[in-house]
């Protein structure tokens, strides 16, 4: 019973010990390990042994990352005031540059899209932003990405996510919207206007080059007023009696 008492503190000591020695990372995640302050690598994943007291980790996640780009206030190049939002897609791929070359990769990932928002859609005038977004999302990855590229981090993916315009805007392009849109009957209607006379021209030389053409199309013209009323009463009168009534014939 008393060397159980003996070998206690040893024991404690002991678990202890590799409490604060062993380590476990999941699949997604990486240690950065620092020995007396100088770095020595990225460790894992799965079970990692530090020495305590003179070994210290920061842990690193190697999953894709979700940033939210607060609305920005931009002023496009035609002097229209929009705030535009995005959201970045991005990853750690060296975890020991993420850790050494910046002090918080997400806060200086945060602080570079704001930046990088304003400045692209700032140099774009506002019906560029809005019907060429993927030219913008891809101007914001590609700087994005050439920035971050010594921090170990890679831009995948950016993404404009909404565009939010003054009232005054809205309504300007609500009435542009409806003057191109009522220009765009006017020319439908005198396209069929055109066809429809261009139609009747040839029906009218036809019939004169076949005068018998013009008694066919009366003929049909009364069937159709038959069908519009039948309580009325028609009576065919031919064409020739008009010639002869006429004081020419």
């Amino acid at each position: 019973m008393n060397s159980l008492y003996t070998y206690l503190p040893i024991i404690v000591l002991v678990v202890l010990f590799l409490a604060s020695a062993i380590k476990i990372l999941n699949e997604y995640q990486r240690a950065v390990v620092f020995r007396l302050g100088r770095v020595l690598k990225a460790k894992g994943p799965g079970l990692i042994i530090l020495i305590p007291i003179i070994d210290k980790m920061v842990k690193v996640s190697l999953r894709i990352l979700a940033l939210d780009v607060p609305a920005q206030d931009v002023i496009t190049r035609d002097n229209v005031s929009v705030k535009v939002n995005a959201v970045i897609y991005f990853r750690v791929l060296d975890p020991v540059k993420s850790i050494i070359e910046v002090e918080d990769y997400m806060f200086a990932t945060s602080q570079l899209a704001q930046t990088t928002l304003r400045s692209v859609c700032g140099a774009e005038e506002l019906d560029e932003i809005l019907t060429h977004r993927d030219k913008i999302n891809n101007q914001i990855q590609t700087i994005l990405d050439e920035h971050t590229d010594p921090w170990g981090i890679k831009v995948t993916n950016v993404e404009v996510k909404y565009i939010d315009l003054p009232q005054e805007m809205q309504r300007a392009m609500a009435r542009q919207a409806e003057a191109e849109r009522e220009r765009r009957s006017k020319v439908i209607n005198a396209e069929g206007e055109f066809q429809a006379s261009t139609r009747l021209a040839e029906a009218a030389e036809i019939i004169s080059k076949h005068p018998e053409a013009l008694q066919l199309r009366y003929l049909q013209t009364m069937r159709e007023m038959t069908y519009e009323s039948k309580a009325s009463t028609i009576l065919p009168i031919p064409v020739d009696l008009f010639k002869i009534l006429s004081p020419k014939g």
